[in-house]
């Protein structure tokens, strides 16, 4: 007699979620239903705005009541409908058969709490006050923390994103929970780090045998990790299926954009730069190929008010050297902690350094504010979070305006135009202007702060991981942006990345970082195809590649 398929762990049946607008009530999930059984990994899919992680909270019972309302469904824990549950028996539920991972540990954690005092409050919450310092220890052991003891002791602000986040899979399973929601936990991560993390959760899946929802955006970590995948879009479901089936043979035109615009690490083998940047239109815009930045002997030692964190003068960044020819991208890659970004910010004179920096012929060491204001129309950055570098009480268009304002250029009518026509430039309407950052998606913001920086003109934009935030067909139109900016206008970029497959469809040199210092430097093709030193290698060999059947060794 064959057996019966055992009953899954959690059901969701025919959810609906409302947003209340000042239109009335507008649908934000239509009709979701799946299925998660026992030890699987289920992933949800899609770009930002597809509701993933409104499932997420429907299920937790998370939804923010001033705004979002489930209308009807089901969410089925066994024989218990989640959604008919008082908020007293939810809490119960939360922590013990139900555990979540947000994306931002920082963000998740009490800035004010020890690690050990946050570890163990959950733990007393769900299984008693009895030996919860003992269970702390073994759970952080259990993420393979170093020196558990010690971390129980410290705050978040003195661990690495990456601990943080084994921090927070830590206090989501000292319970022993029956399911985990992992929502984007690997988003902000290096990409080594990002592979540590996704190992260990296939570790104590094997080790608790618990079922997890991962939710991400990144088609990568899906062929790593997923059994069973849903691509969501607007609010509903488009294709569902085995991982295998999705990657081999997406039957929706959705998927197949999304998985073609998954950047492959090693699909511009055999080339020299960026397929779009000829030498004849960088030497048309730029005759003299004199460096539009050039880098001698940079070294940044923090200190002074950040002192109680480092006990005394710390190197960041230590006899860095390198060269940026006009129309040139120059890839600077390496985990958090390198001095990547340390890096970018001294080139601009944003921080202090020592050493030579010359922007377009001018040395900038040891200038002053005032002095250093003419640079700035020909050095400007994009930083990673766009919705930070915005003001949120400032129109787009007065933001674009600021430089032009602040350097004296133009009037207000010519001012408008211009900012018109940056819009424009970068693929957005005239109107945009009268809006504000919040009005936006993640990948709209990000354009708005291109147009910002181009408003002034430049020849060198340092770009800090700004396309590390966005969703992977948001990120592919972006790239193609700044590349069409970069032949159209003979930009040349600092580009600031962990994602390797980023940077080698960007960049025309690469410079490796680890420790403050470079490690190793040359062309795209030098270093994708012959890398020299391991850690390169290490970081190549982490990239997650989008094929379930070509991921790593399942422990």
């Amino acid at each position: 007699m064959q057996a019966m398929p055992a009953a899954p762990i959690l059901s969701v049946r025919n959810l609906n979620v409302d947003a209340r607008t000042p239109e009335g009530r507008k649908p934000v999930l239509k009709d979701i239903g799946f299925e998660l059984a026992s030890g699987e990994t289920l992933c949800l899919a899609g770009e930002s705005g597809s509701g993933k992680s409104v499932t997420s909270l429907s299920i937790m019972g998370l939804l923010p009541k001033a705004s979002l309302r489930v209308a009807s469904g089901s969410i089925m824990l066994g024989e218990r409908d989640l959604l008919k549950l008082s908020d007293r028996a939810m809490r119960s539920v939360r922590g013990g058969d139900i555990a979540m991972v947000f994306q931002e540990p920082m963000t998740s954690l009490n800035p004010v709490m020890s690690i050990g005092a946050q570890l163990m409050e959950a733990i007393r919450e769900h299984q008693g006050s009895e030996n919860a310092e003992a269970t702390a220890l073994q759970m952080l052991d259990a993420v393979q923390i170093t020196d558990p003891a010690k971390r129980l002791k410290q705050y978040p602000h003195e661990l690495s994103g990456g601990m943080r986040q084994r921090v927070m899979i830590a206090m989501a399973l000292s319970c022993r929970p029956k399911v985990l929601i992992a929502d984007e936990p690997t988003t902000a991560l290096d990409v080594t780090v990002q592979a540590q993390i996704l190992k260990l959760m296939r570790e104590l899946k094997s080790e608790f045998g618990t079922s997890i929802i991962l939710i991400t955006h990144d088609m990568g970590v899906v062929a790593e990790m997923a059994d069973r995948v849903i691509i969501m879009q607007n609010g509903g479901i488009v294709e569902e299926g085995p991982a295998i089936g999705i990657f081999r043979a997406p039957r929706q035109t959705y998927t197949q954009q999304l998985l073609s615009a998954v950047p492959r690490l090693g699909a511009f083998a055999g080339t020299n730069g960026p397929p779009r940047i000829t030498s004849r239109s960088v030497e048309t815009l730029h005759p003299d190929r004199t460096p539009v930045l050039n880098v001698r002997g940079l070294n940044v030692t923090y200190g002074g008010a950040a002192s109680f964190l480092f006990k005394g003068k710390a190197s960041a960044v230590s006899d860095v050297s390198f060269d940026i020819l006009p129309g040139e991208t120059l890839g600077l890659v390496g985990e958090s902690g390198s001095g990547k970004s340390t890096t970018g910010k001294a080139v601009l004179g944003l921080i202090p350094f020592t050493g030579d920096v010359i922007i377009d012929g001018r040395n900038i060491a040891g200038l002053s504010h005032r002095e250093m204001q003419p640079i700035r129309r020909t050095a400007q950055m994009i930083f990673q979070d766009p919705y930070a570098s915005l003001d949120p009480r400032m129109a787009v268009g007065s933001a674009i305006a600021e430089p032009l304002v602040i350097h004296g250029i133009a009037n207000k009518a010519e001012r408008r135009d211009r900012v018109a026509e940056l819009l424009r430039r970068v693929g957005l309407t005239a109107d945009a202007a009268t809006r504000y950052p919040h009005e936006f998606s993640g990948g709209q913001r990000q354009r708005i702060c291109i147009a910002r920086a181009l408003a002034l003109e430049p020849k060198l934009i340092v770009a800090d991981e700004s396309v590390a935030a966005l969703d992977v067909s948001v990120r592919a139109r972006v790239l193609d942006l700044m590349l069409e900016l970069q032949e159209n206008m003979g930009l040349s970029y600092l580009f600031i990345s962990h994602d390797m497959a980023v940077v080698e469809r960007m960049s025309h040199k690469v410079a490796v970082m680890r420790g403050g210092k470079i490690v190793e430097t040359g062309t795209r093709r030098q270093i994708f195809e012959h890398p020299a030193e391991d850690y390169t290698k290490a970081l190549m060999a982490a990239v997650p590649i989008p094929d379930p059947e070509a991921r790593r060794a399942q422990v």
